[in-house]
Parts: structure tokens; sequence; C-alpha cells
């Protein structure tokens, strides 16, 4: 599809940045693969290589256009550390604007590759490392290996763990902390040399992660592919020129805006076809967005869940579902939809844990946000079907998708009684079978710009594909 030449490293050298990147790029850039053809748009780059990418001891790294090198024997954190060091020294010397870029695998399980058959492990440490937190457990969160089932699907049929099986994923939560030690360490290293070359008050810096992680939760093993609230709500932290000190903010984004965020900072205008919008950074701007801002992420995944410990490998095949996550005034709600059709509803605000799904028979609500549950349901679905298959605007504004008069930007005002029989009749989200991938065939009715929209004059479009 082209996406070698449009994705964010070749934009910004358009826009007259050096790009410099070291870590892991994506899944399945390896040692057979890795010049065909070679990732555009960098100045210099140090890839961490499949199939060592998770192997702790034994990483492979490839350098711009040299064939890849095996670092046996060297942690795997310690290496990229120096590779990030020296990446920022060219950067320097060039004299240019830069953009760099550091992926670390930490804390990624250790996963062993033996002639194509994979062995997971908890994360390992550098040596340094090895003894800190040894009396840190998972946290005992109410839905921390839960004494009654949870959430749907395969999630709900899991059996509860025993005190073997708890042992060890307290381990593993340990070994991450740990193997984060020296991701901590490489961050200060950075800052430091940034600081030397008095640029450290000129770069802005962010920080954070392409997921999050389940331990125990809702009985299941360490792992990451599933719509509930660890996996999915992630750390940004922002460091730069104008952004407040050690403020926290609530609203709303996602990682689809940050290249949006990059572009504008760096004054380069922003692209029709960007998914994501830039997020407000400055203190007026968060003031101004905290009204203005969109308040929901959509969140999907395709494919297979696994664990990445040693109980219950289990390949759960069910695993595709898509899902909203929305928070505004009077409302914090996560909406999720399986491709076996169950349908799952939590009021974050009241249940974190999201031990209570409100569409369940034995734990249903007749009232969730003010509103009737059938009604937020309908909004919920409306929303969804807008987002499953949008692109550009439509995921930036897509109440308006519904709504071109613009006087719908919220779930609440979309909440009204007049909208009530327009969102009855819309189409619902459901699914025709599971796939381990994306395949329209699978994914059920879909929404087109201007098929289905509210008009003023109390008249509807039903024309749906």
């Amino acid at each position: 599809q082209g996406f070698n030449s449009k994705y964010l490293p070749v934009w910004l050298q358009e826009a007259g940045y050096n790009v410099y990147y070291t870590g892991k790029l994506f899944n399945a850039h390896n040692v057979d693969n890795y010049d065909s053809p070679y990732p555009a748009g960098f100045t210099s780059s140090d890839f961490l290589l499949d199939p060592f990418t998770y192997n702790y001891l034994n990483s492979s790294f490839q350098r711009n256009q040299d064939r890849p090198v095996s670092h046996e024997g060297e942690y795997v954190t310690d290496v990229m550390a120096q590779k990030a060091y020296g990446l920022l020294d060219e950067a320097v010397e060039a004299k240019k604007p830069f953009f760099l870029m550091v992926a670390p695998s930490a804390p990624h399980a250790d996963i062993q590759n033996n002639s194509g058959s994979l062995t997971f492990d908890a994360p390992v440490s550098a040596p340094r490392h090895r003894d800190l937190f040894k009396h840190v457990k998972v946290p005992r969160t109410v839905n921390f290996n839960p004494n009654v089932p949870s959430g749907a699907n395969w999630i709900r049929a899991l059996d509860q763990q025993n005190t073997t099986n708890v042992d060890w994923n307290d381990h593993f939560y340990r070994q991450r902390l740990r193997s984060l030690q020296a991701v901590d360490e490489m961050v200060d290293g950075i800052f430091e040399r940034l600081k030397s070359h008095d640029l450290l008050d000129n770069t802005y810096i962010f920080y954070s992660s392409d997921n999050g992680f389940h331990i125990g939760q809702h009985r299941m093993q360490p792992g990451k592919s599933t719509g509930c609230e660890e996996d999915i709500n992630i750390p940004l932290i922002v460091r730069g020129p104008n952004v407040p000190i050690n403020e926290t903010t609530q609203l709303v984004s996602s990682h689809t805006d940050i290249a949006a965020t990059i572009f504008s900072i760096a004054n380069i205008p922003l692209r029709d076809d960007f998914d994501g919008s830039p997020i407000p950074l400055t203190a007026p701007a968060i003031e101004s967005a905290t009204s203005k801002r969109r308040e929901h992420v959509q969140v999907e995944y395709w494919g297979f869940a696994g664990g990445e410990g040693i109980y219950d490998r289990r390949l759960h095949i069910n695993n595709t579902f898509k899902g909203i996550r929305i928070f505004g005034e009077g409302y914090n709600l996560y909406y999720q939809i399986w491709c076996t059709n169950e349908h799952e509803l939590y009021d974050m605000s009241k249940d974190p844990g999201q031990m209570k799904n409100l569409l369940l028979d034995d734990s249903r609500v007749d009232v969730v946000a003010g509103h009737p549950i059938e009604r937020v349901v309908e909004r919920l679905d409306a929303l969804l079907m807008v987002q499953k298959s949008c692109t550009g605007e439509v995921c930036r504004e897509p109440w308006r998708s519904l709504h071109p008069d613009g006087k719908v930007m919220t779930l609440e005002d979309a909440m009204a009684s007049r909208y009530d029989k327009f969102y009855e009749k819309q189409v619902k989200v459901e699914w025709d079978f599971c796939h381990n991938g994306y395949v329209p065939e699978a994914e059920g009715p879909m929404f087109e710009d201007r098929g289905v929209e509210f008009r003023d004059d109390g008249f509807m479009w039903p024309d749906w594909v």
C-alpha cells in the first residue's frame, strides 16, 4: 500500500529534519528481509531485528545499509543505549533540526526462537538489577484473579489461577520492573547528553508505550491483546518548551494523534489523511481543549490472544473485537463488541476493574450516565459504526458524519430525545464471523459517509452498505 513512502520519518525529512532511529521498528522486520526494501526516511538507523527482538542476551542490530550484527552475551538495552547516544551525537554534529526515536524491547517477555519453536519466559534484567523489588507483587486489585468470572467470550470461561500460577505471575511482574531499570538509565543518559549539548530546553521529549499489559487481571495470564483497561490505557509523558510542569490532564488522545502533534510542533501543515489530531501541549491549548476536544478513542484488534507466561499457553482464536472508550462530562464508559457478537459495557467511574458488564442479565442496569441504557448503547453503536472503517476527517470528527450540521459533538449532545428515532433505526455493529485478520467480509455492515445522517428537517437517509 505504499506505506514505506507515506509515514512520519519520510514526512519529517521532507520538512528539513534529520531522522534517527534505534530499536524495534515493526514485527517481522528480520535478518532476512531488512533490505527488501530498506525502510525509507532515516538519516541514520540501527534497527533491532527478528527473530532476536525479544532475546535479551542475543540481539541482532542492523545499521543503515550494513549487514546485521549479533550481540551475543550482551544485554540488549545496554547495547541500544550506546547506539542511541551515538545517534544523538550524529544529530548534534549535523547542526540541523532532528527527530530521534528509541524503541527498546523491555519489558517484553523473553522469547527464545529454537528452530521455529518459540519459548516464552519472564523478561530478563541486567545483572546489576536482578536483586531489586524482591517483595513486590502484582497489585491485588478487585479484578486480580477474581473469585467470580468476569468479562465475556473466552475470558469469562477462564479458571481461577492456583497459588503456583499466581506466584509465578508475581515473579513475571518483578522481572518487568527489573528490566525497565536499564531503560530508565538510558533515558537518564539521553537527558544528560541533551543537557551537555545545551539542547534540553529546546527539545520535545515524548515517552510512551505501544500497549499496556495485564498480569492476572480477569484470571488472564500475562499478555496484552484485549480491550481491558490495563491493556489500552497507557501513559503519555511529554516534556518540552511551554509544556506545563507536573500537570496531568484527562484529555482523550491516542497514538493516532502523535504524528499530527509532531507536525504541529514543527509547524508542518497537517495532512488531510491524518486519522488523529494534535494533542494540546501548552496551558492555553489544554484549557481550550477541555471543552472542545473529542472524548473518545476507538479500540480494535484482529487475531488470537495468547499468554506470555509459562502457564496456560492456549491460543484464544476468537479474540477479534472493536470497542469505544469514551470519557466526557458525566460519563466514563467502555463499550466493546466481540466477533462472537457478545457485547460489554462498563461504567469506568463506578467499576474501574471492569467486573460488572452492564449488558449481562445478572448485572444489567436500567440507567447509565444518567440515561436509559438502551438509548446510550444505540448512540455508542452508531459511533462505533462510523469509527470501524473511518479515515481522515471522519475519524477525527465522527459525530459530524451522523450530524453534518455540527450540533452534535459529544455523547451528551447525541442523547437529546429529538434524536431517539434516528438512533433507533441505525444498523448495529455486528460480525458475520471471526477471523484472525482484517477481512471486510467478516466485518458485517459498514458505514458509508453520508449514508445515514440526521437532517434537521426531520428526514433520514437510510442507505447503508
